[in-house]
């Protein structure tokens, strides 16, 4: 992990280089093995993130944790347009088959519609009677968010080896894993969310180029322009919105994102404009923000609202008689619209005021400190039970709790970053930060409310970027010494190989896999794991 913007070749030390550099210095010389390297990395690292989730992706058959609402609300709202309720005791049901048992009226729902259509289309295709069905859209998801995080860590830094350090420290965390081989919306959300960043990213350089210009176009002896130009065409503009969309579409937790980038957007911009020289260049960025919310916002809201299209145009989803009679200045509204506003009343009731005792709950001051991980699936036998044939008693559990290392490796490193933008102010640390606040921070605002240490997938490619750059600060650059980087170096290839043994380790136990539980409990290092 070199600097990202120094050549290799240029700064050879002059003592005697480490073999990693010796390697490096030779790819950097063949631009076919560069090359070959550029192309290979993201296939070998998306083929281990997919074998890691895809591997015996459907056991165990029976619903896991909130599968019990995801699935079946997925293929009631498949079939139906809409998620309906379905008998007591159905989960048993399910699993042996009979699917089919939902009933016609309309069941309270407190996540938008697009999750479970993705969920749904998993069971079209393969059967609902299949727990690989159940799954199969979420490992599928679960792998592309591991290659996304690579094009975006690729774009931020230019380098492929730091985008595949990013790359595989995702495939192989055991947080990254679990979420992307339970059914429920949180990897959804995540790659979403991770897809309109690199969408941003995009349109950060485009732009930027553009601006830079029509900007730098003027002779140097002009005097610097009171107003600078307002640029229309941002396509990548477009996608991110979107892609926020889809986000909000699956949880509402999307919205902060599309808030938090929309003002990155905005202060990118102005910047770029002060350095150009624009005179005015605060309200000439705010006239630039006006094309950036016509771009990103009105196809986003566009997105959410198409997401609700089965409920819409069915007569049998919860509350959709809410509508009541059209009276005041809001009778021009179809009545369909007006009882989706009184049904998202009644989910943001829910959603604020849930509070109800769990066992694995986690408020968000805990998350950086991993205090209480949750428990998805624990199942234990006897020997000769269940084709247990260990001594003793067989576990089998999933647990999202990412690989400790990785995880608190990356909460240290987010801190790093955070001094480290104040000293360097740079734009790759100001995305990876504006991620990290955007996914965590307004959790803070619901201490009292009942929420998971799992929610902290949406934040962990951020976490891992940050971890990334703090790896790669380790290492060293192309300018430091011949020993700093050996010994940096070290560390960082040290640090690396414990990961891995670390993650091998953990992958059992974050799978449902049939172990000892001796085993298993080798891995509850506190007891707040348990």
């Amino acid at each position: 992990m070199t600097s990202i913007d120094e050549p290799l070749l240029a700064h050879a030390p002059a003592a005697r280089p480490s073999l990693y550099d010796r390697w490096a210095w030779r790819v950097m010389a063949d631009p076919g093995r560069a090359r070959f390297y550029d192309w290979a990395a993201p296939i070998v690292i998306t083929l281990l993130a997919g074998i890691l989730r895809f591997w015996n992706l459907a056991q165990p058959h029976e619903l896991v944790f909130d599968e019990t609402y995801y699935v079946k609300d997925a293929w009631s709202q498949w079939n139906l347009g809409y998620p309906s309720t379905w008998p007591n005791d159905a989960d048993r049901s399910f699993a042996d088959g009979h699917v089919d048992i939902f009933t016609k009226d309309g069941s309270f729902v407190v996540h938008p519609p697009l999750g479970k259509y993705l969920i749904g289309l998993g069971l079209w295709i393969f059967g609902a009677e299949s727990s690989f069905a159940w799954r199969v859209a979420v490992a599928l998801i679960g792998t592309a968010t591991v290659l996304v995080l690579y094009f975006v860590a690729r774009l931020m830094s230019g380098s492929t080896r730091f985008a595949a350090v990013a790359g595989i420290l995702m495939a192989i965390d055991g947080l990254a894993i679990s979420m992307s081989r339970v059914a429920i919306l949180d990897i959804f959300l995540t790659f979403f969310i991770l897809l309109a960043v690199w969408f941003v990213l995009l349109d950060r350089r485009t732009h930027l180029e553009r601006l830079a210009v029509v900007i730098g176009g003027r002779s140097e002896e002009a005097e610097p322009p009171a107003w600078g130009p307002v640029l229309w065409r941002r396509p990548w503009l477009l996608a991110g919105g979107a892609a926020l969309g889809a986000a909000t579409a699956i949880k509402w937790s999307g919205l902060y994102v599309l808030i938090g980038f929309g003002v990155y957007v905005i202060v990118t911009d102005a910047l770029a404009r002060r350095r150009a020289g624009v005179r005015l260049w605060p309200v000439d960025a705010l006239r630039q923000g006006l094309v950036a919310f016509v771009w990103a916002v009105p196809i986003a809201a566009v997105v959410y609202l198409v997401s609700w299209t089965g409920w819409l145009v069915t007569a049998g989803g919860y509350d959709r008689d809410s509508a009541g009679a059209a009276s005041g200045i809001w009778g021009w509204v179809p009545a369909p619209l007006r009882a989706l506003w009184n049904y998202h009343q009644a989910m943001y009731q829910f959603h604020v005021g849930l509070s109800t005792p769990h066992t694995y709950a986690s408020p968000a001051w805990q998350w950086p400190l991993l205090i209480r991980p949750t428990s998805m699936y624990w199942h234990q036998d006897q020997f000769g039970q269940r084709g247990c044939t260990f001594a003793g008693s067989c576990v089998q559990a999933i647990s999202s709790i990412p690989n400790p290392l990785i995880w608190w490796g990356s909460i240290a490193a987010a801190i790093y970053l955070i001094y480290r933008f104040i000293v360097a102010r740079d734009w790759r640390y100001a995305v990876i930060l504006t991620g990290i606040a955007t996914t965590y921070l307004p959790w803070l605002m619901y201490p009292d409310r009942t929420i998971f240490q799992f929610y902290t997938i949406a934040m962990l490619p951020f976490l891992i970027l940050a971890l990334t750059f703090a790896l790669q600060a380790i290492a060293g650059s192309g300018s430091s010494d011949a020993h700093r980087r050996l010994v940096g170096q070290r560390v960082v290839w040290i640090y690396l190989a414990v990961v891995v043994v670390v993650s091998v380790i953990w992958y059992p136990v974050v799978t449902g896999m049939t172990v000892p539980y001796d085993f298993w409990r080798l891995h509850n290092w506190f007891p707040t794991w348990v």
